[in-house]
């Protein structure tokens, strides 16, 4: 049975190599990693700073294996998600995903906000069979180069 915990400094190698991973398999056509290579060094540095951050709840889905996949909130908003490829389709993602919006619920919001790739069409899917909504609102990212993400909503009921 997978456990969601805090994120440990400890975590960061592990937690790279599968964020790697997961961005070139899943990301790859939208940062193409001969002009757009995974930022690793500044993905560290986020997190790092996010780990920091009294209003962030950074987390690791730790499996049998090791550590699976990963999020970090702050407020209602989810700001990362993500499972190792190996564990796609495994059922993973959807444990994780429902764990930290209860998560958030217990907090009181009302509401979940995330935002992802709009060619991200296995994450769009993912999201919407979960009962996001779009909200209609597009900003870019700030990794080059700069594709749009779509801003989605989630009503949370007590």
């Amino acid at each position: 049975m997978p456990v969601l915990r805090s994120l440990r400094l400890e975590d960061l190698d592990a937690l790279m190599d599968l964020q790697r991973a997961g961005a070139v398999a899943g990301l790859g056509h939208i940062f193409p990693q001969e002009t757009h290579p995974f930022p690793t060094a500044q993905v560290r540095a986020r997190w790092e700073a996010e780990m920091q951050d009294p209003g962030v709840d950074c987390y690791a889905v730790v499996t049998a294996a090791g550590i699976g996949g990963f999020a970090a909130t702050r407020g209602a908003e989810l700001l990362h998600f993500g499972t190792a490829p190996e564990t796609w389709g495994s059922g993973l993602a959807g444990w994780a995903h429902d764990a930290v919006v209860e998560r958030l619920r217990r907090r009181g919001h009302g509401a979940a906000r995330l935002r992802v790739f709009e060619e991200n069409g296995r994450a769009i899917r993912f999201y919407e069979r979960r009962g996001w909504v779009p909200t209609g609102e597009r900003t870019r990212t700030s990794f080059a180069p700069y594709p749009l993400l779509r801003h989605y909503e989630l009503a949370l009921s007590p």
